[in-house]
Order: structure tokens, then sequence, then C-alpha cells
């Protein structure tokens, strides 16, 4: 098992779920024995399994994680930062897509795959959609429900962009995994 993929998989898990227990036993349906073999390397977890693992990340998140995992093998210094700099380029993508006028941007509250409404973190969204179906590059940034009253209300667009373009790349990157 690569190290690298298994810090961008857990860093996506404790992004999206409660507890690692509840992805791998409510979302992938392994018991503990079969996921920490798998992420010892020691055993393959069944193809629809690993499926929804790559379902962790968009078609985007996923290209740029292996990007990240490439570097970490050209330049092995960048092994320890390689979550943080994963959590950088999304953010540096997102501002240059919002930039170029191309992107959309929305805050969704943050659903669990599993549970209701959390209400204490919000889903910022920002999507490249290219008028065909399936084919949108999306990234999805989990971030603390009160970044909400920073955003001003009067002009809730044109105030979403500015909140990214000063503050995703230090909210985002200085969260806790």
């Amino acid at each position: 098992m690569n190290q690298i993929y298994l810090d961008l998989v857990m860093s996506a898990i404790f992004e999206q779920f409660h507890t690692e227990q509840d992805f791998y036993q409510d979302y992938l349906g392994v018991n503990e024995i079969q996921w920490q073999q798998w992420k010892a390397g020691q055993n393959n977890l069944s193809p629809e399994a690993n499926q929804k693992i790559k379902n962790l990340f968009s078609d985007y998140e996923w290209m740029l994680s292996q990007k990240v995992i490439r570097q970490t093998f050209l330049f092995p210094e960048k092994r320890p930062t390689a979550v943080a700099e994963y959590r950088e380029m999304k953010t540096i993508v997102a501002q240059k897509w919002i930039a170029s006028g191309l992107a959309q941007v929305e805050m969704i509250p943050f659903k669990n795959k599993n549970e209701e409404e959390n209400h204490d973190f919000i889903d910022l969204r920002v999507t490249i959609d290219y008028n065909s179906w399936g084919y949108s590059d999306i990234l999805s940034f989990r971030l603390p429900a009160h970044i909400q009253n920073q955003i001003a209300s009067a002009h809730k667009k044109t105030a979403l962009l500015d909140w990214v373009n000063e503050n995703l790349t230090e909210t985002y990157t200085s969260l806790d995994d």
C-alpha cells in the first residue's frame, strides 16, 4: 500500500465521515480486520469497495491526488507534506477557476453520506460545467459552518467569491485532519 495514497484516502475519510469506523462499516460494508489488513497492504477489497474509496474524490480531485502521489515518487522530500500540498493545490485550482469566470461556487449544508444534515460544517463546491452530463469538474471543501457568518448576505455571490479568494486557502489548509 502506497503510504501517500493511504494518507490522502484517510484525509478524505475524516473530511467526509464522523469516524473511520463509520466509513468502513457503514459505507464500505467491511469489518475492522478487513479494513486494517487493506490499510496494511495485506489484502484486497472488492472492486465495489475500491470504487467507493475512489468516490471519496471527485474526478478532478482523484486526478490531483494521483499527481501528488507521482510528485512524492519524484521528490521524496515532499512525502511528509503530501496531504497539505494536495489541499493547497485544491485551493489554488479553485481560485484560478473562479478568477477565469468559468466556475460556479455554491455553499450547501454538509451532509454525511449516511446521516442527516450536520450543521457544524458546510460544503463549499466549486464547479466548472461543460454542458455535457457527467463531465463537470468539481472541487469540494468541507469547512466550518461559522464561515457563513463571514460572508456578507447583501451581495451573496460577490461576497462568496471574495471570501474564496481571500480566505479559502488559509481556512481549508489549516483544518485538523
